[in-house]
C-alpha cells in the first residue's frame, strides 16, 4: 500500500505539470477572497503557486518576488526555506497528505493543495516552528485563496497529520522490502529515478547522490580576468563579510560558502563587471577547449553565456565567438552578459544546432557543444527539476545530442578541437554517445587532458556529485586528425 501511495504521489505531481491541468486549476488573483499577507508564508504561497501552476523556475520566481516586495531579513530567510523545502519535498509531502485526505489530491483546488504542502513541510521538517502557528496560518491563507469550507478542510487535514505522526501511524516503507520507495520518500526524489540510479551507483552511491541533491549549494563566482584578479575579488568579498575560498577545481573560480544579506549585492554595485555566477564544474569546460587570442570559435549551444564569456576571457577579448541559441530572448541575455563583462567579440546568432549549415563547414578553430541534456547532475541547484523529469523523456536527448555533435564536427577546421559537455550523469548522453560518434567518425579521436584535481591524464571527465562533491558534469575533448 505504501509503495502504491508513493507512486500515486509522483503521478499527482506529473499530472499537475500538464498544461491542461494548469489551465483548469489556475486561480487568478481577482478571485481571491483577500490579498495574501506580505510575510514569509504569504510570500511562499504566492511563489509556490507560480512554480506549481505556471511552471516557473523556483530560484527565478523567488528573486522576482523579492525584487517586487520588501521582507525583513528573518522573514526573507524563512520565505526562502519554505519555498525551496516545499518544492524539493513535494512527492514526500503528497505521500503524507494522501493518507490524511479522504479524496484524491488531484481533486483539491490547486491553491488549497499548495497551502497543505506548505504547511505539511513546516509540521514535518521545521521543528522550531510551533505546530499551532503552522496550522493557524494555514487556515488564514486558505481563506485568502478559497473559502471557509476549504479552510475547515485544511484545518482538519493538518491536525489529522499531526495526530498520525505523533501516534506513529505513518511510517516510511520497509527498506528491506522496497528500498527504492524508502529512499525516494526519505530523500524527496521520484521513485523511478531512485530505481534508475541504484543500478549503476549501488545503494551507498545512490544515497550519497540523493543527499547531495538535497544539500544547500554554495554561490560560485567566476572571476572576470579581463578586469581583475581572483585574489582582488576574494579580498573584496571578505571585506564585505562573506566567507569565501578559491575554487580547487578552477583557477578562475571562487566558492562563497556564506553571504550576509548585502555582500554580493554590494560587490555587484562596486564591481559590476568583475564576476559571473557559475558552477565550479561548468567553469572547467572553456579551459579544455583551449582557445587562444585571435581564434574563430563557435559555441553551438551558448545561452545564457557563462561558458561563452569564459572563452572570451581566455582569448583576451581578441578574435571572434559565434554564440548560438534557438531562442531570440536567450540571445539577448547572452548579449547583456557580454556587455556587462566588457566583452566585445561575442556575436549572438540565432541557429538550430541540429540543422547543418553549409556556410560553416570547416570554418572554426574551436567548437563547443554544451549539449541540451537531462540535467540530472545539477538537481541540487534546481529544486523543481526532479519532479519535471520524465523517464520517457530521457530517451529523447541522445538522438538530439548526436545530431548536434555530428553537425558541430563538420564545422571544425582540420587539426581543430571540439569539446562536448553536459550537466548530466546519464552515460547514454555521455560516454556511450561519444563512443557511437567515434565509431562512425574515424577521423576524430579523444584527446587526453589533466584531471583538474588529481592531475593524472584522462580521456573524459565524468564528475559525480556523491564522489566529487560538486555538480555532476561530463566533458570530453575531441580533435580532428
Amino acid at each position: 500500500m505504501q509503495m502504491q501511495s508513493s507512486k500515486q504521489s509522483e503521478a499527482t505531481i506529473a499530472k499537475r505539470n500538464s498544461k491542461q491541468q494548469v489551465k483548469k486549476n489556475v486561480q487568478v488573483a481577482s478571485k481571491q477572497k483577500c490579498k495574501l499577507p506580505l510575510n514569509a508564508r504569504g510570500a511562499a504561497l504566492a511563489v509556490l503557486l507560480e512554480v506549481l501552476e505556471e511552471g516557473a523556475y523556483t530560484n527565478l520566481a523567488i528573486n522576482k518576488y523579492l525584487r517586487a516586495h520588501t521582507l525583513e531579513a528573518v522573514e526573507r530567510r524563512l520565505f526562502t526555506e519554505l519555498v525551496y523545502g516545499t518544492v524539493k519535498a513535494l512527492g514526500t509531502l503528497d505521500w503524507y497528505l494522501a493518507q490524511c485526505v479522504t479524496r484524491p489530491l488531484e481533486q483539491l483546488e490547486q491553491s488549497v493543495l499548495a497551502v497543505l504542502r506548505l504547511s505539511a513541510y513546516q509540521l514535518l521538517y521545521m521543528e522550531r516552528i510551533p505546530a499551532s502557528a503552522a496550522v493557524n496560518e494555514a487556515v488564514k491563507l486558505t481563506r485568502c485563496v478559497s473559502n471557509e469550507g476549504s479552510a475547515k478542510l485544511v484545518n482538519g487535514v493538518l491536525r489529522g497529520l499531526l495526530r498520525k505522526q505523533q501516534a506513529g501511524e505513518i511510517t516510511l516503507p520497509d527498506p528491506t522490502k522496497d528500498d527504492a520507495g524508502y529512499l525516494a520518500l526519505k530523500y524527496y526524489h521520484p521513485r523511478w529515478l531512485v530505481k534508475r540510479w541504484l543500478g549503476p551507483w549501488g545503494r551507498a552511491g545512490t544515497e550519497g547522490l540523493l543527499a547531495f541533491n538535497n544539500s544547500s549549494a554554495p554561490t560560485c563566482l567566476r572571476v572576470n580576468t579581463l578586469v581583475t584578479t581572483r585574489q582582488h575579488l576574494l579580498d573584496e568579498l571578505l571585506a564585505l563579510g562573506a566567507e569565501a575560498t578559491p575554487s580547487p577545481w578552477c583557477e578562475d573560480g571562487i566558492v562563497v560558502s556564506k553571504l550576509n544579506n548585502t555582500s554580493l549585492g554590494e560587490l555587484f554595485a562596486k564591481m559590476p563587471n568583475a564576476f559571473y555566477v557559475q558552477d565550479e564544474s561548468s567553469m572547467l569546460v572553456a579551459g579544455l577547449l583551449a582557445p587562444t587570442p585571435g581564434m574563430n570559435v563557435l559555441d553551438l549551444c551558448s545561452a545564457p553565456g557563462g561558458k561563452t564569456t569564459h572563452l572570451a576571457q581566455l582569448m583576451g577579448n581578441s578574435g571572434s565567438i559565434t554564440a548560438c541559441d534557438v531562442h531570440q530572448h536567450k540571445l539577448e541575455l547572452i548579449g547583456e552578459n557580454a556587455a556587462r563583462l566588457g566583452i566585445s567579440i561575442i556575436q549572438p546568432t540565432l541557429n538550430d544546432g541540429a540543422v547543418l549549415r553549409a556556410d560553416w563547414l570547416g570554418k572554426f578553430d574551436r567548437v563547443l557543444v554544451d549539449a541540451p541534456c537531462s540535467g540530472l547532475g545539477v538537481l541540487r541547484r534546481r529544486a523543481e527539476a526532479r519532479w519535471r523529469k520524465n523517464r520517457k523523456d530521457l530517451k529523447l536527448f541522445p538522438p538530439l545530442q548526436l545530431a548536434i555533435l555530428n553537425n558541430a564536427a563538420q564545422y571544425v577546421k582540420d587539426g581543430g578541437r571540439l569539446v562536448y559537455s553536459t550537466c548530466t550523469i546519464e552515460q547514454s548522453e555521455n560516454h556511450y554517445l561519444i563512443e557511437e560518434f567515434l565509431e562512425h567518425n574515424p577521423q576524430w579521436r579523444r584527446v587526453a587532458f589533466a584531471h583538474p584535481l588529481a592531475g593524472e591524464r584522462v580521456e573524459e571527465l565524468q564528475l559525480l556529485p556523491q564522489v566529487d562533491g560538486i555538480d555532476g558534469f561530463y566533458i570530453c575533448v575531441l580533435e580532428r586528425a
